[in-house]
């Protein structure tokens, strides 16, 4: 079984994670944008159980997605690193953010949603499938 262990940027908030993920993907979509300040997202996704906070707590933001869904975001209040996604489309499952996690041993995407969003000038990675909006469930 895999370990991981993450934090935000200022390192209030430490996290490990004992599992594989469910699923990984990046995402191109405006809320993933908006939230990260990047060009997207790279998320992989957990059970919930298989990750524990283990220093300090994050805040929290609702929002509603373009599926209807409401989502969670988690985050440090101190530094605003986004740590972890929670969404009612997914449940039992949090995403943690890649950019979060002290290794990522060998994680990678599988799937890049939200393509028909992605800036100009992002590449997109030819070894993983493609989806304009949202991956059919």
């Amino acid at each position: 079984m895999a370990n991981y262990t993450g934090s935000c940027l200022c390192g209030a908030i430490k996290y490990e994670v004992n599992g594989e993920p469910v699923r990984t993907a990046v995402c191109h979509c405006d809320d993933c944008r908006k939230a990260t300040g990047s060009s997207y997202a790279t998320n992989f996704f957990f059970k919930e159980e298989d990750i524990v906070v283990t220093q300090g707590t994050p805040k929290e933001f609702q929002h509603k997605s373009d599926a209807g869904n409401t989502m969670t975001k988690q985050f440090c209040g101190n530094c605003g690193s986004q740590l972890f996604g929670i969404g009612t489309g997914s449940p039992g499952v949090k995403h943690v953010k890649a950019g979060t996690l002290d290794n990522v041993g060998d994680l990678k995407p599988a799937i890049s949603v939200f393509t028909a969003r992605k800036h100009p000038f992002t590449v997109l990675d030819p070894d993983i499938e493609q989806f304009e909006t949202m991956r059919p469930q």
